[in-house]
């Protein structure tokens, strides 16, 4: 799919009616509720580039069914997706290890086990 051509006056137009009145720090919640009630959920979406925080490769299709709650959606507006977890996602070095083996875990770095 082809990424339409930028549109300064429609820009313009979408970013006033987003955070018309905002201050510097109600800008990002204006912009979620903006979204929030002009994006129709669920809809299929391709991942344009893979991330190293993402699981998702480049190319592979998501269903996206919800805008993120919106205290995760201060810096980024994020979404969530229906995904067939079918790798390992990355994941936080507090989480547990959620592969069982017979060996205890070693520490990966200094006062982190994995």
């Amino acid at each position: 799919m082809k990424r339409p051509k930028r549109d300064p006056v429609r820009e313009d137009r979408i970013h006033n009616e987003a955070i018309v009145d905002a201050g510097p720090e109600e800008q990002a919640l204006s912009w979620y509720y903006y979204l929030e009630n002009k994006i129709r959920f669920p809809f299929q979406a391709k991942c344009l580039a893979a991330k190293v925080l993402s699981p998702l490769r480049k190319g592979e299709t998501v269903e996206v069914v919800r805008m993120a709650p919106d205290d995760a959606c201060s810096h980024d507006m994020l979404v969530l997706v229906r995904w067939q977890v079918e790798r390992w996602p990355s994941r936080s070095l507090n989480s547990p290890p959620s592969v069982q083996t017979n060996q205890p875990p070693k520490p990966s770095v200094t006062g982190i086990t994995g």
